[in-house]
């Protein structure tokens, strides 16, 4: 007998939770390398929610153990098929800190505990299946599958990898936000169709022994592992072709077979993207994770509102919008003042909201003004290198937005935690900042200019140090007149493709001059697959248009750009002093106004020198 879930029912993670059901077989598994927390920031919950949402039995593996073929055997063999993901990020990402060590923590597992995923999750994961269920189908994707579905550069064995389709041998890769793409391989194997010919979905890659008619064919596996060129060639096709509507099937020979990327899904509608964010998510850690303490990312976004989907900023060292797409998908105001009135009911919320955004907040209701102009542009960016004349910069949505959700009931404190593009907000007419600090800055608003050296942003898509001073004297001069003392979290890159030591001498000047503040949030550049950044890391090629670009890939200057960023802190002047005698810089090095750091030979306050006697 079937029975339907309720709004304070997990999905099956076990035999009795399907008993409960009165299920004895589910239709689909999803397998992640994440501890299943049901909040629709987790893929494994979201996709999953989706699906029961459509009629589907779904139940879920979290973190299995990957050491023994039992674990992936604990909900029985799916009727349809199993769903793997490495879980929200890459799990090497997950695993390694940019300077390739091990991290001790993850914020994705109960009580932060690190190792209870494997390297390379999605392999592991699915040759696991393999062994323990031969001939169920297997479907893999998330951030790691979407990022690696093509020949890519990995940055953890310094190589270029095929396909995670070919090395996994999975029987197809859905890519990008996967909700409709996913409900449309069930319907179809739930009526009968095999897996095999399931070659026409967008959002999807599959393996042919023949290369498609219609397809782009991209530089050859065996081409981009010899010439660095061509890997750059396939760069710029790749992004090329992202745009849903113009955008080619694209293919890739890995030795006799094919990788053939079919287009990327259509936006989903308002109606659609509301649908999905009204299903009736616990927004908890999982009961079994309880005597752990629970699951440490949950924390910061248990409560928050996701406005939108996409991102048509195009920088070069980010993923999302070849993950999310760059068309921005909205929700509308009934959903998200519906899901903020559901907050107020939580038995764990305590009034504050602390994100409504998404990855650029201030980029929910933009679009451009003709549809069809957007729909045959093949520009990356809507923004750089200037903005697209056909772009609607106008933020009133968000608001207006606010505006009603001050208005609720039960609501202390709604902030904007996302951060926001500070070079819109520039193009903005419709007194976005003054609302936004007025209401919804907790003290600290963040913003990511990433650097300042013109040679630098230009790689990275970024907008230039002018327009980074001009927003922070605009965000001083409203806090001025609204009383409030905020302060902006500037978000910097160090070790970037293009940044060699003179830029990042370039940028702690800026910091010394222009910051009265010591930069906290400051990261050294990690590749990350398919992403052009990683693409200059490593052929130290700039796809766009073949130049060369300087690459620091020395340990030594990843740490010595990392400290001038953060030169005032004491356990870096070693590091800084080395750096600056390396770039030529002595004249900093000093007791001057205008010194980054002290010469090593200098006193430190309240300390005598010791004098040896003679």
């Amino acid at each position: 007998m079937r029975r339907a879930a309720t709004g304070t029912q997990f999905l099956p993670v076990s035999r009795e939770d399907m008993a409960q059901r009165g299920w004895d077989e589910l239709d689909i598994i999803m397998v992640s390398g994440d501890a299943y927390v049901d909040h629709p920031a987790w893929a494994a919950a979201i996709l999953g929610r989706f699906l029961e949402h459509k009629g589907f039995r779904v139940g879920i593996i979290a973190q299995p153990d990957w050491r023994n073929l039992e674990a992936i055997r604990s909900l029985g063999a799916p009727r349809l098929f199993f769903a793997v993901s490495a879980g929200n990020m890459d799990s090497m990402v997950n695993h390694f800190t940019a300077d390739k060590k091990r991290r001790h923590t993850d914020a994705y597992s109960p009580g932060g505990r690190a190792g209870l995923r494997p390297d390379r999750a999605t392999l592991v994961y699915t040759n696991l299946i393999r062994r323990a269920y031969p001939g169920i189908p297997v479907v893999i994707g998330g951030v790691e599958d979407s990022l690696s579905r093509l020949a890519h550069y990995d940055y953890w064995s310094d190589q270029v990898r095929r396909s995670v389709l070919v090395d996994s041998q999975a029987d197809l890769l859905v890519y990008g936000m996967g909700e409709h793409t996913l409900w449309e391989i069930a319907r179809r194997i739930k009526a009968g169709q095999d897996i095999a010919y399931l070659t026409n979905l967008r959002g999807t890659c599959y393996l042919s022994k023949t290369l498609p008619a219609a397809a782009q064919e991209l530089p050859a596996f065996e081409e981009v592992i010899k010439d660095k060129r061509a890997f750059a060639q396939a760069t710029r096709i790749i992004h090329n072709e992202i745009n849903p509507y113009c955008g080619l099937t694209l293919a890739q020979k890995h030795e006799k077979a094919w990788v053939v990327q079919n287009p990327p899904p259509l936006p989903l509608t308002t109606d659609k993207l509301d649908e999905i964010y009204s299903l009736p998510f616990v927004r908890q850690s999982h009961p079994s994770y309880l005597s752990q303490g629970g699951v440490p990312g949950l924390k910061p976004v248990q409560f928050s509102l996701v406005t939108h989907r996409g991102c048509f900023g195009g920088c070069s060292f980010c993923s999302l919008g070849l993950h999310q797409g760059k068309f921005i998908q909205n929700r509308s105001q009934s959903s998200l003042l519906a899901e903020a009135q559901g907050l107020t009911r939580h038995p764990d919320f305590k009034g504050t909201i602390p994100d409504v955004g998404a990855a650029s907040a201030n980029m929910y209701g933009l679009k451009g003004r003709e549809a069809e102009v957007c729909r045959q542009c093949r520009r990356t960016s809507c923004l750089y290198p200037a903005q697209c004349k056909n772009l609607v910069t106008d933020q009133r949505s968000s608001t207006r937005l606010w505006s009603k959700l001050r208005k609720i009931q039960g609501l202390k404190h709604i902030f904007v935690g996302s951060g926001i593009r500070y070079d819109l907000v520039l193009l903005d007419k419709s007194g976005y900042l003054r609302d936004l600090c007025q209401y919804h800055v907790s003290g600290q608003l963040k913003i990511a200019p990433e650097h300042v050296a013109p040679r630098v942003t230009r790689l990275m898509h970024k907008p230039g140090q002018e327009a980074y001073v001009k927003f922070i004297r605009l965000f001083k001069q409203v806090n001025q007149e609204l009383g409030k003392d905020q302060y902006l979290v500037p978000y910097f890159i160090s070790a970037h493709p293009g940044s060699d030591l003179k830029a990042t001498v370039e940028l702690a000047e800026f910091v010394r001059d222009q910051l009265q503040y010591h930069p906290e949030q400051v990261q050294n550049f990690t590749p990350t697959p398919m992403t052009v950044s990683t693409c200059m890391f490593y052929t130290g090629l700039d796809p766009d248009n073949g130049e060369a670009v300087y690459v620091p890939r020395q340990e030594q200057e990843r740490k010595w750009q990392r400290a001038l960023l953060q030169y005032r802190n004491r356990n870096n002047a070693k590091l800084v002093r080395q750096a600056l005698q390396a770039a030529g810089r002595k004249d900093i090095i000093g007791t001057s106004q205008k010194a980054l750091v002290r010469d090593e030979t200098a006193r430190r306050p309240g300390k005598q020198i010791k004098r040896k006697k003679t």
